[in-house]
C-alpha cells in the first residue's frame, strides 16, 4: 500500500512540476523580447515576436524590428511579427509598407495576420486599401478574404 502511495505522489509531483512551466517569453522587458528577434535560434525569434504581441502599445518601440522580421525565411515569425505589429496597433503605422508587402507572402497564415495588423492600426494603414481589396478578390484562402472584409471598414475609419 506504501508503495502505491508513493508512486501516486510521485505522478501528482511530476504533473503539478509541468504545470508550472511558463513561456519563455513571459515576464521580459519589451527591449529583452525584441533583442530575441535576433536570436540565431529560430525558435527564440519566434518567442520574441510572440512576447511582444502580448505587450500590445507598449510594443512601439519594436515596430522597426518587427517590420524586418517580416521578411525572414521563417513563416511563423513572419506570421507572429504581423500579429505583434497589429497588437501595437495605430503607433505601427510605420509598419504599413511591410505590411502590405506581406499582402502577396505566399503562406495562407502570413497574409490573414498581415490583414489583421492593418486593420488593428486602421486609418493609417488606407495606402494599404487598394491590395487589400485586390486581395479580396483574388485570395484563394476564404480566412484572408473574410480578414479582409474585416480590416476594410475599420481602416476607412468606419
Amino acid at each position: 500500500m506504501a508503495r502505491r502511495w508513493a508512486g501516486l505522489w510521485l505522478t501528482v509531483a511530476a504533473l503539478a512540476s509541468g504545470c508550472t512551466h511558463k513561456p519563455p517569453y513571459e515576464g521580459r522587458s519589451v527591449a529583452e523580447l525584441q533583442r530575441m528577434l535576433d536570436d540565431p535560434n529560430p525558435t527564440v525569434r519566434v518567442q520574441g515576436a510572440q512576447g511582444l504581441s502580448r505587450h500590445g502599445p507598449e510594443a512601439r518601440s519594436a515596430v522597426p524590428a518587427l517590420a524586418k522580421a517580416l521578411q525572414s525565411s521563417d513563416a511563423l515569425l513572419r506570421q507572429q511579427a504581423a500579429l505583434a505589429l497589429g497588437a501595437v496597433g495605430p503607433d505601427a503605422r510605420d509598419a504599413v509598407p511591410a505590411l502590405t508587402t506581406s499582402l502577396d507572402d505566399p503562406e495562407w497564415s502570413v497574409r490573414r495576420q498581415a490583414v489583421l495588423a492593418l486593420g488593428e492600426i486602421g486609418p493609417a494603414a488606407r495606402p494599404a486599401a487598394e491590395a487589400l481589396r485586390r486581395l479580396q478578390s483574388s485570395d484563394p484562402n476564404g480566412l484572408v478574404r473574410k480578414a479582409v472584409e474585416q480590416a476594410l471598414p475599420k481602416i476607412a475609419g468606419g
